[in-house]
Parts: C-alpha cells; structure tokens; sequence
C-alpha cells in the first residue's frame, strides 16, 4: 500500500497561529499505522456531535478498553485467548489493536456502546462561554461642531 505525504509548508506562509493544526495533521500522517484495521467511519451528527464507529466483530465488551487524556482518545482491544481446537478455517481476525484519536479542544467523550459488532464512541464539542464568538461594538467620536479646525494645546517652555 502506497501512502503519499503532503507538504503542507506553502500553507505556513499565509497562514497565523496554526502552527498547532499543520503539526497535528504531519503527525497524523506519520503516525498513522500501516494496517487500519479494525476499520471504522467517523460521522458528523449533529452540529457539535461526532461519532466514531469502530468494527470489532468477535470482541466482547471485557475485551475492549477506552480511554481519553489530553485530547488523545484511544481505542485497544485484546480478545481473550480461545481453544484452536475443531476450527477448519479461522476468518475473522481477532488479533490485538489499538486506534488513536487526536481529537480537537474542547471535545469530549459523551458515552460509547455497543451493538451488532460495532462499537459506537459519541463525542460532543462543546466551547466554553469565553472562548465564543461575540459581537464587538464600535465607538465612534462625537463630530466637531465648530468649523474651525482643532488646534492642539501644548504647554510653553520655560
């Protein structure tokens, strides 16, 4: 499998302050593992909710384990051992894997289920009252009503 990188230098130049995001997305790139396996879709539900599904056929809830810290969501799971014994042909994969999120500020994990082989992450961003957008109002100085110009005072030398 191929993997391309993407020089994100040019976009350093007409951009300020996010320095943070370039470095996240060259750290992703490098990061990323070479399988994908298990596969998963994160979808866009609502406005400020996400969700992250992950396909974990053939794991059991003991055999999964999340954790959220600093903005790194991370998804392991490890089945636990069986007997080969009578199996003529083993097909679904139930070997060890660990998936990492890097997920935004002011993301957090609302819950996570399970259902029909899939384990479902919600998350909900949610922005603190300071840190929204808010209308700045202008001033403006009141208009000069005499039509001579404004002479500046300045105090006489001694």
């Amino acid at each position: 499998m191929a993997t391309s990188t993407n020089d994100y230098a040019p976009l350093y130049r007409s951009s300020v302050g996010f320095d943070r995001i370039f470095n996240l997305l060259e750290n992703a790139q490098r990061a990323r593992s070479i399988s994908d396996w298990p596969p998963y879709d994160i979808v866009k539900t609502g406005d400020d909710t996400y969700r992250i599904s992950i396909a974990v056929a053939g794991f059991a809830q003991d055999d999964l384990d999340i954790t959220f810290q600093s903005n790194l969501l991370t998804v392991t799971g490890k089945k636990q051992e069986t007997s080969t014994d009578g199996y003529l042909h083993r097909g679904i994969a139930g070997r060890p894997f660990e998936h990492r999120f890097e997920l935004a500020d002011h993301v957090r994990v609302n819950g996570a289920d399970m259902s029909n082989g899939l384990l479902s992450i919600d998350l909900v961003r949610e922005i603190p009252e300071a840190l929204k957008p808010r209308k700045i109002s202008i001033q403006c100085e009141p208009a000069r009503i005499s039509g001579a110009p404004g002479q500046v005072e300045a105090q006489k030398a001694a």
